[in-house]
């Protein structure tokens, strides 16, 4: 689904991600861990459209994407979430997801300011799809609330609706537990792979929680100062003398 081939990017010297090159398969759980510094959310973003890469190619679906913008990214079925909540607060729950679906929609800015019949009934329906998805999160009976007044694991929800609304073909989760307790935890871990299958989807997840990783994911990226260090299954992973050297270092 995803080919990523030999990307490359610096930020005034500081090499970020140094010729990386990796695959997503269609349909696959896949985790991106390393330590701080790694670059793994400069490759979430290099992948997603909010920095192009200084050199390398991203293929998705066939198609090359390397300088597409990002909202050209979503309507090819990208979406993502951020290693911080971005909420709009002061906005409901609801229009926070509907956000989410407006990419999807047909008419244009004319139509919208004079909200002609077509116009009307395509937000009723993206008002019922919204609903739709917060039902699927779990959090429907708050879709009327302040989004900024939910605890911090419905927040993190609410972004995944709003992803999920765009319908999406591969998901980018950027740290999707921080934050979170070991119930929330545990629920979010539920609700992925539930999500995963229910729609068909591929997920790209960063995070440093490793039981989540080691327990939802079919295979593991690990990153080390901006490099691809190893991939494999998790139970290889787990004791790959490179990874444990990555995270905890070397006797001298």
């Amino acid at each position: 689904m995803l080919e990523v081939k030999n990307i490359s990017k610096s930020f005034m010297g500081i090499h970020a991600l140094k010729d990386v090159s990796m695959e997503v398969k269609a349909g696959e759980i896949l985790g991106v861990i390393g330590p701080n510094g790694a670059g793994k959310t400069t490759l979430f973003n290099v992948l997603t459209g909010l920095f192009f890469p200084d050199s390398g190619t991203i293929d998705f679906a066939g198609r090359t994407i390397t300088t597409l913008k990002p909202y050209k990214r979503v309507s090819l079925g990208m979406a993502r979430t951020f290693q911080n909540l971005e909420i709009f607060r002061d906005m409901t729950v609801l229009e926070n997801v509907m956000v989410g679906g407006h990419s999807k929609l047909k008419t244009g800015f004319f139509a919208s300011m004079t909200m002609m019949p077509w116009k009307i009934k395509e937000e009723k329906a993206l008002k019922e799809k919204a609903f739709r998805q917060l039902e699927t999160l779990g959090i429907k009976d708050r879709a009327h609330e302040q989004a900024v007044n939910l605890s911090y694991g419905d927040q993190r929800r609410v972004e995944i609706a709003r992803a999920l609304i765009s319908r999406p073909a591969i998901l980018f989760l950027d740290e999707p537990a921080a934050g979170m307790n070991p119930k929330e935890t545990k629920e979010l871990s539920e609700l992925i792979v539930r999500l995963k299958e229910a729609l068909d989807l591929t997920v790209v997840i960063i995070e440093h929680d490793m039981n989540l990783i080691m327990e939802i994911c079919e295979r593991i990226i690990v990153m080390a100062e901006g490099a691809l260090l190893v991939s494999g299954k998790p139970a290889e992973i787990r004791k790959h003398p490179k990874v444990l050297e990555a995270y905890l270092g070397v006797e001298v």
